[in-house]
């Protein structure tokens, strides 16, 4: 069941709704997140814009999880070519 739930990021409450207590912990560990970037960002830049600092924030978390993507992408690489060469050497032993 849905719960109606508020979060705030930057000064600013954004009411949502969460479908688990689970989602709403992501979305509160995501504005935390948000905020803590925000915060360090305004802390070296005091002279930008709210805009300014939450493009950095949104740039840095999309690097971010590019990132990580692409180590998935890596790992799930790596992972076929175990699979295969595990495939190959059952297949040597059975023939033997």
């Amino acid at each position: 069941m849905d719960q109606k739930i508020s979060i705030k990021i930057a000064g600013r409450t954004y009411n949502l709704m969460a479908s688990s207590p689970e989602q709403e912990e992501v979305y509160r560990l995501a504005a935390e997140a948000i905020n803590k970037r925000l915060a360090a960002y305004t802390r070296k830049n005091p002279d930008k814009t709210i805009m300014d600092l939450m493009s950095l924030v949104a740039l840095n978390e999309t690097v971010y999880r590019i990132g990580v993507q692409k180590e998935l992408e890596k790992g799930e690489q790596e992972r076929q070519t175990l699979e295969r060469d595990l495939d190959r050497y059952l297949q040597d032993i059975r023939t033997k």
